[in-house]
């Protein structure tokens, strides 16, 4: 998260706040109102108001479950001034390119997102409203991501090119690491120079430090990763450790499922990268079996205690031991008073952590140990049948020339904002 420049410390130590004779006592003449959109920033002539970053605001405290203290909202709130004056400099270099997004166009991408919210468009907007935001600025946004990647599309995409003998070596390389490591990974790139680095990995500590603390990875990188995978929350999507820069491979190499890495310095600024899942190279994953399960489950009045539910919880794994194969559980359910609920199609990398590799060495037949608790019930599966995952094909010569390209326009797409930055004139309010 960038911040606008501070005044230096040795300023602020040279001209003491009694240096200026202020009175103790004063009036403010005038009032402030907060209904006058004031400008923050003036960019080429195109104004951001003091309104349209805090709806953008908004709409990441939002993403975030309202989970911001101040002191975080108020760094939140620069990073948010930055990525809106990018936004603007992206629109207004496609509109020099005569690139239009039509309404329809920003309509079709909206109704989308409020389906993943699993609302209709104009809940989705009544939502956005009462969380201090506006559909208004969610569509803002959306032009700014639809006009640079059509405008990457004309003045990048037709410069970048990867020989098939370069798809061909990926490929041979991966037939040759049969069993290797592969990673899903996502990032959050966060752009520096070598005057703001110092600033720029503080900024990007903050993020992870959020991250940690319960924010969606997704929605930061939708916000303030400057990568083109922003877009669809920083997926990079299944890459080989030797395919990341050496820095990030190191990293990565670090990670379990589900963690974030601190930021990572990379040419032209720092990555954060999140391991989403991990997998072997043109391998078959056990977790990708899809098991047939029936799930028995006692419950216990409110308010018993623990040493009270000992006894059924006792005779409940005892009774699930005795199980000799599914066609003997709803009658010992019954004799138990369980609760019986088939599930198939189940996908082991789909069940809790602590359950997978107890479900990958279970045979068929085998009751889990129980598990759950006292306000949840104590349940355990049995399971009725696995069909085993076949080994992956790998990916093919147009998903490996599609990731190369992507790698290199998002590259070039890096500089060519950059060099919209420099030639802007911003005049902040």
């Amino acid at each position: 998260m960038s911040a606008l420049p501070a005044q230096t410390v040795e300023d602020d130590a040279a001209a003491p706040a009694s240096a200026l004779n202020l009175p103790k006592d004063l009036t403010i003449f005038g009032s402030s109102d907060p209904s006058v959109r004031k400008a923050t920033a003036i960019v080429n002539g195109t104004i951001i108001t003091d309104t349209d970053l805090d709806q953008r605001l908004a709409l990441v405290v939002a993403a975030n479950g309202g989970k911001v203290g101040d002191e975080e909202r108020e760094r939140l709130r620069l990073q948010v001034l930055r990525n809106l004056i990018d936004e603007t400099l992206q629109i207004q270099e496609a509109k020099a390119n005569e690139i239009t997004i039509t309404k329809a166009e920003i309509d079709q991408t909206f109704n989308r997102v409020a389906g993943n919210f699993k609302r209709s468009p104009e809940q989705f907007s009544a939502y956005l409203r009462e969380q201090g935001a506006s559909d208004t600025s969610l569509r803002r946004q959306i032009e700014g991501e639809l006009a640079w990647r059509r405008l990457l599309g004309r003045r990048v995409e037709p410069f970048v090119n990867v020989g098939e003998e370069e798809v061909n070596a990926v490929i041979q390389r991966l037939n040759a690491s049969k069993g290797a490591v592969e990673l899903h990974i996502a990032e959050i790139y966060l752009s520096s120079t070598p005057e703001n680095a110092g600033e720029t990995l503080q900024n990007a500590q903050r993020i992870v430090a959020q991250i940690k603390q319960g924010a969606s990875f997704v929605a930061y990188a939708r916000q303030f990763s400057e990568a083109s995978t922003a877009a669809v929350g920083g997926d990079l999507g299944w890459v080989r450790p030797e395919q990341l820069p050496e820095s990030l491979a190191g990293a990565a190499a670090t990670l379990e499922r589900g963690q974030i890495s601190e930021p990572v310095a990379v040419p032209g600024g720092y990555s954060i990268i999140a391991l989403v899942d991990k997998r072997q190279v043109l391998t078959a994953d056990p977790r990708d079996a899809q098991l047939a399960l029936k799930q028995v489950a006692i419950s216990f009045p409110k308010g018993m205690t623990q040493a009270q539910a000992a006894p059924k919880v006792e005779e409940f794994a005892n009774m699930m031991k005795s199980i000799t194969g599914c066609g003997t559980v709803d009658k010992i359910a019954q004799s138990i008073g369980a609760e019986v609920v088939d599930n198939d199609q189940i996908r082991i990398r789909d069940l809790p952590a602590p359950l997978q590799q107890m479900m990958i060495n279970l045979q068929v037949g085998q009751a889990t140990q129980p598990f759950g608790s006292l306000e949840d019930g104590v349940r355990a599966l049995v399971l009725c049948g696995r069909d085993d995952a076949q080994a992956a094909s790998g990916p093919s010569f147009d998903q490996i020339l599609a990731q190369m390209e992507e790698e290199r326009i998002n590259r070039r797409a890096r500089r060519y904002l950059r060099d919209l930055r420099r030639d802007a004139v911003v005049d902040y309010r």
